[in-house]
């Protein structure tokens, strides 16, 4: 863990002390009256303080207030806990994770926390998401052929029509228009492909992509969009085109979140923010190896917040909380900023009234 340097074993094996620092989810230990003990990085990360901070402080001060049963069950040091979808408070961010203690044999009252932010398991384990899409887009190419006869013989039948029935056979275009672009978004999402990665300056494709939006005639003009950059970002290891696509989908829909109610004389206003988090080490597991994930930008928005009952789902597919959403843009974001060995995330800061959309990324 945190308090000792790390060191092989004879044969060369890293040690326990050495696996638990390499892990990417939180591990705490804690006393029998609920103390820390000892933390790895991951838990300094995830908690936003050193370990010389943590260790000698109750472990419910740290994450609390928590829900009653949960603390009731994390105070019975002889209980073994597992609590997931748990909202808990670090700092005045409000985040959600996957909690476990599992108590030590030999050890009374000694027990192991792991804490795991929910957004960053989802990163990490969409397989079955990505499957249930794959049939769908592999049939997509099949469904866009009969749809292309559909819009054809529509066309033709605009012409013979009378001037009062072509709104008719525009509604069938429209509509053909319409299942197209969601069948193109499917086999986006279904893509197996991923595009290659360059180094690109992160502030020049928040830009162009905020660009594009006000080309496309985007109601960005009816809210504040607040620029917070780090001057001093490096580059960013990404694909210049799918960054784009996931800022504009990101930037919409905190659009979209401001322009909803959010009480009497509020201003909409919706904040991008990049910074280097170094001292946080953000990683993903890919191919077998960690990868650091130092860049991170931020869209956040003052609407009203994400439907308590999305908060764990919004990066699945076919989720929306919108009337006439589809469901596959987060989940859209979420496949290009894996295959961009990036994470995605969000929190809710319920002081400062922001829901905060959050991508890691490695630097270039």
């Amino acid at each position: 863990m945190a308090t000792s340097p790390i060191e092989p074993q004879g044969d060369g094996r890293p040690d326990a002390r050495a696996q638990l620092s390499g892990l990417i989810f939180a591990v705490i230990l804690i006393d029998g009256e609920g103390r820390i003990a000892e933390v790895n990085h991951s838990a300094e990360d995830l908690l936003g303080t050193s370990a010389s901070r943590l260790i000698g402080t109750l472990l419910t001060d740290r994450i609390g207030p928590l829900d009653p049963r949960v603390e009731a069950r994390l105070l019975a040091s002889d209980e073994a806990l597992v609590a997931r979808d748990l909202a808990i408070a670090v700092g005045e961010v409000q985040i959600r994770i996957n909690l476990t203690a599992s108590p030590l044999a030999g050890f009374a009252g000694w027990r192991v926390v792991t804490l795991s932010q929910i957004g960053h398991d989802e990163a990490a384990g969409t397989v079955g998401g990505e499957a249930l899409l794959g049939a769908p887009a592999v049939l997509a190419h099949e469904i866009k052929n009969p749809l292309a006869a559909i819009r054809g013989a529509a066309q033709l039948a605009a012409r013979k029509l009378p001037h009062a029935d072509k709104k008719l056979a525009r509604m069938i275009t429209d509509e053909v228009d319409r299942i197209a672009r969601l069948i193109d978004r499917m086999q986006q999402l279904g893509s197996t492909r991923t595009g290659p990665v360059d180094a690109c300056n992160p502030h020049e494709a928040i830009r162009a992509a905020i660009a594009t939006m006000r080309a496309a005639g985007s109601t960005l003009g009816e809210i504040e969009i607040r620029e917070e950059f780090d001057p001093s970002l490096p580059p960013v290891l990404a694909n210049r085109d799918a960054l784009e696509q996931v800022l504009i989908n990101l930037i919409s829909n905190a659009r979209d979140a401001a322009l909803g109610p959010r009480g009497a004389g509020a201003e909409s206003v919706v904040i991008v923010q990049t910074r280097f988090v170094s001292g946080l080490a953000f990683s993903a597991i890919r191919n077998g190896r960690a990868v650091p994930l130092p860049i991170e930008i931020t869209i956040s928005d003052n609407g009203p917040g994400i439907d308590p009952t999305l908060q764990g789902h919004v990066f699945e597919p076919f989720v929306s909380s919108k009337p006439s959403g589809q469901g596959l843009g987060l989940s859209l974001v979420r496949k290009l900023v894996r295959d961009m060995n990036g994470n995605v995330s969000h929190d809710r800061d319920p002081r400062a009234g922001l829901t905060h959309f959050r991508l890691h990324l490695p630097q270039a």
